[in-house]
């Protein structure tokens, strides 16, 4: 039997079914005890200049706040907005003590708030959420007089993870003929830009310089629309659209000359576009004139010039456009992001500094590190080797021939080996989580400090959704054990709960 109701109930009849209070079981009721907002007001107080002038600003909790918000819900600065101002457990999460029917705050404050916390800020935050979790402080090495280098070490233990990936920026894939197109468009809006100030200064008609754009935009349609474009077509194509980008800004340059003032008039972000386009034709013509695909520091995009080509061995994505992170998993599952770079660079240079990293964290060294074939260097190989830390994968050298003496020891590496991939899956898994579940699959972020906050942000993002599933799962187990517990008659003791149920039953009866 299906019952319907057609009639909208009246909103002043709503039922509220917290009863006009929130509850303390909520998410993000548990998720606001568990970020050191303490930590975050230092740093959001760190990045102001103290001078007592302006507008009073938002507090670290809402800036800070509202960052995590748009990353754990994956959604767009203005649906974070209208989110908080909905939702009264995200504004209690921002540290609001009563329910405010208006947005906080506009949704263009949001890249002041990335701005506001540099690297250095996130990797505190970070380091502080992984120290409560586990319990264990940094820890600085014993120094003795007999042994200045650092005294008695404990013995290596724990498993390191390591690994790197690109996070691709919102961009699109960039073509040589489509860049240039696109730069020959923007120099072209330059000039008539230019050439209506010199109008208005003169007082009368004067006469606008040449750029062929209709006969420019037709040659590239011809080759742009074409599906599979010979090698030849698309050189003579670039060379067109390098010659008519030439011309156009040799007709900036004569204007500006003659007009020293004009390049102070143009918007902030058109002059930005104008110097990286002089870059890019340099690029390109370098590129073009020694028949060439790569040139250092390559431009891939106008608007963001910061994004570089990184070269993956993925299968379909040989080529990402974005920054490359190397990140380490440590025990208990948490994740420190130790090196963000725009520029494309060999992540197994990071693995001292991330075996030091744990050092410094636990106080010992670990036991094993896990890692694919490219950290795998003879120069790890041997740090790791002069630290008794035994590296993941096969040895070097040419594989040894099983008889009936080495069969076993053969077997047993061969075992070890498949162990230690199945030990990399968790940070492998670690990076799809970012990607599918949080913002990090796609940059939406302009601006190279903004992006990086992102980055940032999302990787404490992980770590707070980690800790949050262990305390909502230590929750159910108490509230497992109370469960039984009253379920039992009244003249039985503790004894006849299993000890592992709970661990703490005599504190949790008294």
């Amino acid at each position: 039997m299906i019952r319907t109701n057609p009639n909208q109930t009246e909103f002043v009849n709503f039922y509220l079914p917290f009863s006009g209070r929130l509850k303390a079981s909520n998410r993000w009721s548990k998720l606001s005890e568990l970020v050191p907002w303490d930590v975050v007001e230092r740093c959001y107080a760190e990045s102001f200049a103290g001078t007592g002038m302006g507008a009073p600003a938002k507090s670290g909790r809402i800036a800070y706040g509202a960052l995590l918000i748009k990353e754990r819900l994956g959604i767009t600065d203005e649906e974070t907005v209208e989110q908080v101002m909905e939702n009264p457990y995200l504004q209690y999460f921002l540290g609001l003590s009563e329910l405010q029917d208006k947005p906080l705050f506009d949704p263009s404050m949001m890249v002041h708030f990335r701005s506001r916390f540099s690297a250095e800020h996130h990797q505190l935050i970070n380091s502080k959420i992984i120290s409560e979790a586990t319990g264990c402080e940094p820890k600085e090495p014993v120094v003795t007089q007999d042994d200045p280098a650092g005294g008695d070490s404990p013995p290596n233990s724990g498993k390191l993870l390591v690994d790197a990936t690109c996070v691709p920026a919102d961009i699109k894939y960039p073509t040589d003929l489509g860049l240039l197109n696109e730069a020959r468009e923007k120099s072209e809006a330059v000039i008539d830009q230019f050439h209506s100030w010199v109008t208005e200064a003169a007082g009368c008609a004067q006469k606008k310089p040449r750029t062929y754009r209709q006969k420019a935009r037709k040659g590239y349609l011809a080759v742009a629309k074409q599906k599979k474009p010979g090698a030849k077509k698309i050189r003579k194509a670039i060379g067109q659209q390098l010659n008519y980008l030439k011309r156009n800004l040799g007709h900036i340059a004569k204007i500006t000359q003659s007009h020293p003032g004009m390049l102070g008039r143009l918007l902030r972000y058109d002059y930005k576009c104008l110097l990286v386009i002089h870059t890019l034709y340099e690029q390109q013509r370098q590129m073009h004139t020694q028949r060439v695909h790569s040139v250092a520091d390559r431009i891939v995009s106008i608007s963001q010039p910061h994004v570089r080509p990184i070269v993956r061995g993925k299968a379909g994505k040989k080529v990402e456009f974005g920054a490359k992170i190397s990140i380490s998993h440590q025990k208990d599952g948490y994740v420190s992001l130790d090196t963000l770079s725009w520029d494309a660079y060999n992540e197994s240079s990071d693995l001292p500094g991330q075996i030091e990293a744990y050092k410094r964290r636990f106080g010992y060294y670990p036991a094993s590190v896990h890692a694919d074939t490219i950290y795998r260097t003879r120069e790890n190989r041997k740090y790791c080797k002069d630290l008794d830390i035994r590296i993941s994968g096969k040895t070097l050298g040419r594989p040894k021939k099983p008889t009936t003496e080495n069969k076993s020891e053969l077997k047993a590496e061969k075992l070890q080996q498949r162990q230690d991939e199945y030990d990399r899956i968790p940070v492998e898994g670690k990076f799809g989580n970012c990607k599918r579940k949080g913002t990090l699959g796609r940059i939406m972020a302009k601006l190279s400090h903004t992006s990086e906050s992102v980055i940032h942000v999302g990787i404490i993002a992980l770590n707070l959704d980690k800790r949050l599933a262990e305390v909502l799962l230590r929750f159910l187990r108490q509230l497992t054990w109370l469960t039984r517990m009253m379920r039992q008659p009244l003249d039985l003791s503790l004894r006849t709960i299993a000890p592992c149920d709970y661990p703490n039953q005599q504190q949790l009866v008294a």
